[in-house]
């Protein structure tokens, strides 16, 4: 199984070598998985559970004081599964993993979504926020009130990044996923590019790939597709991934991160933003 991961594009972290012994440890459980989809899920659960990514616990605050998690798969054979701003669920890549294999959807949101997994037993009353998260919440003095209330709040803390995501290959089969808690500080509901196929996350025969940086910006250039699509004009994965990041950059001068997984086995790995950290196996 070929496995690569990132833990999301952002500034250099705090604590770099613990996070990346989480990173290696998510690869062992992917690499060590029957096919790409066990593999990504396998793996993005590993970083689900730990707090020092933002995806599951310890995930991104929204303007409620709440983190509401947004995850997505797709295989070679364009299978999708999403879902989107979900409260409660820290394995956000299992709930995206059944409505892929269990309903006639792509995506599905909010307490449905939760309602869906739970059915498939998945937790859905985790608590997502950890202690230090919340007293940095509590320090910007959020506002009382609707989400009209909030705005102007919103408007001037919104920001941050980071997301985690794999991709995994096995022979022909190959499978794309990325997780996150999102934006610090949006607007409670706000849903980002992690759950959209083509913006965080897209799969073909060609290759799987999955972004990370300003959700917003990656939505409107659609940016994991635009990768995928020059894997398929024939470009390598290193100068798929490079080539689809400088035309971010020109469109939106915006960071993001990219990571990239072909047909061939090859990898690409790019990145604007001060550090994006991955790890990745090649063992068959």
């Amino acid at each position: 199984m070929e496995i690569i991961l990132h833990g999301g594009a952002g500034g250099v972290p705090d604590e770099p070598e613990p996070r990346q012994a989480v990173l290696d440890d998510a690869v062992e459980h992917g690499a060590a998985q029957e096919t790409p989809l066990d593999a990504v899920v396998s793996a993005l659960c590993v970083l689900e559970e730990s707090p020092m990514f933002n995806a599951g616990v310890g995930g991104a605050i929204q303007s409620d004081g709440q983190v509401r998690t947004d995850a997505g798969i797709m295989l070679s054979d364009l299978e999708i599964g999403a879902v989107a701003s979900v409260p409660g669920v820290s394995e956000a890549t299992r709930a995206a993993r059944v409505i892929m294999e269990e309903t006639p959807h792509v995506l599905v949101r909010g307490e449905f979504a939760a309602e869906v997994a739970a059915g498939f037993g998945i937790d859905t009353n985790v608590t997502l926020t950890t202690e230090d998260g919340l007293e940095e919440f509590e320090e910007l003095d959020p506002p009382d009130g609707d989400a009209f209330e909030q705005l102007e709040w919103v408007n001037e803390v919104f920001g941050g990044a980071g997301t985690v995501g794999a991709v995994a290959r096995s022979g022909d089969e190959l499978a794309a996923a990325t997780s996150t808690g999102g934006l610090s500080y949006a607007i409670a509901g706000r849903v980002g590019d992690v759950p959209q196929a083509g913006s965080g996350f897209y799969c073909t025969d060609a290759g799987g790939v999955s972004v990370t940086g300003t959700g917003e910006d990656i939505i409107r250039t659609t940016l994991s597709q635009r990768t995928a699509g020059l894997l398929e004009d024939g470009e390598s994965a290193q100068s798929a991934a490079e080539t689809a990041l400088e035309e971010f950059v020109d469109l939106t001068d915006s960071t993001a991160g990219i990571i990239v997984l072909d047909a061939d086995g090859d990898t690409g790995i790019t990145f604007n933003s001060d550090a994006m950290q991955t790890s990745q196996s090649t063992e068959e």
